[in-house]
């Protein structure tokens, strides 16, 4: 018995070690990113891959994600932001450069989207995804429904509508229907849209980005101001429910995967990024959120009814109404002004 004793804690100092071990050695990739925005699949292949526990936090605007930052919020490997946001956070300091040496996939790029972006070269950021905004219904709920943003003065369906809880997004609605651009610093052109908004305010619901949508499967609501994206999810879920982009034109956005400054693990997020842009991972992160990704070998491999769907891959006749949101430097505190007087209207 006596000899069996000293066998028994060898073992259980061994399980312990062994154990103590594996936590130690595995990383934690940390993303701080859009809800309902990654495929829980290609997470969890990841993992695997790389021996490591992907974490992701979200949140539901650029510009609450990079108020969250500047107060000091560290601790993220890698961040989701709009374009015009990356832009900020390159000025600011905030980014990394990244070593293309680490991310062979870059190659599969379209360089017709990464023109569009003041970081062409790839340099600090790596196109994610391509999405518009636009207007899901529910044409049972709203047979009148013409795909306009006028929609929304309607009094009709008031208290059953709601609009993205995004300054620029909302702001911008307001200004392509009445036939500005959604990038204006005109202040005659801003006070407008602020008090087309407000007008827009006595009949919506509320201001909301995630829950929306849900709401309109369970038929809180009938018309919801959203990303295409989230909305075709939701269509697949509920194929009663209907996606238009408004005939005035909307924004158009390309969400990039940056390294923060402070990042922990560089090297790992260098592998996401790749690994995200191998062309079967791509494939099947779009088909699971729904977006369009600019990884032309991805969109080669998806079936060819998602690519005819015009949720997620919208006539080009449509995209050419779309503008891209930019960074207005100091002219974003107009924007942040007439946001506040806008949630402060009664």
């Amino acid at each position: 018995m006596r000899k069996l004793i000293p066998i028994v804690i060898i073992a259980i100092i061994a399980i312990i070690v062994f154990s103590s071990g594996k936590s130690e050695t595995q990383k934690i990739l940390r993303i701080y990113n859009w809800a309902d925005y990654v495929s829980d699949d290609v997470i969890k292949k990841f993992e695997t891959e790389y021996h490591c526990q992907v974490v992701i936090d979200t949140f539901d605007s650029n510009e609450a994600m990079l108020a969250k930052l500047k107060a000091g919020a560290t601790g993220y490997d890698i961040v989701v932001p709009t374009e015009y946001t990356v832009n900020v956070m390159i000025d600011d300091g905030m980014l990394i450069k990244l070593d293309p040496a680490k991310i062979p996939n870059l190659k599969n790029i379209d360089t017709d989207y990464a023109k569009l972006m003041r970081d062409g070269k790839m340099e600090y950021s790596v196109p994610y995804m391509v999405s518009v905004t636009g207007i899901g219904y529910n044409p049972e709920k709203v047979p009148d429904f013409t795909p306009s943003w006028s929609i929304f003065l309607n009094e009709s369906y008031k208290g059953r509508m709601t609009l993205l809880n995004d300054m620029r997004e909302t702001l911008g609605a307001a200004l392509k229907s009445l036939n500005f651009s959604i990038n204006t610093t005109n202040d005659a052109e801003l006070e407008e849209a602020k008090n087309l908004v407000i007008c827009y305010k006595k009949n919506i619901a509320k201001f909301d980005v995630d829950e929306a949508k849900r709401g309109l499967v369970t038929g809180e609501f009938f018309v919801v101001h959203g990303y295409n994206g989230d909305l075709q999810q939701i269509i697949e879920e509920a194929p009663n429910i209907k996606f238009a982009i408004p005939e005035e034109g909307t924004s158009m956005a390309i969400d990039c995967m940056v390294i923060p400054v402070g990042a922990k693990n560089v090297d790992l997020a260098h592998a996401f990024i790749n690994f995200i842009h191998e062309p079967e991972n791509c494939a099947a992160t779009m088909e699971e959120v729904c977006y369009a990704s600019p990884n032309t070998e991805a969109v080669k491999l998806l079936p060819e009814e998602f690519r005819q769907n015009e949720a997620v891959f919208p006539k080009k006749e449509l995209i050419a109404k779309c503008e891209l949101i930019e960074d207005l430097g100091d002219d974003n505190a107009k924007y942040t002004k007439a946001w506040d007087q806008i949630k402060s209207a009664e």
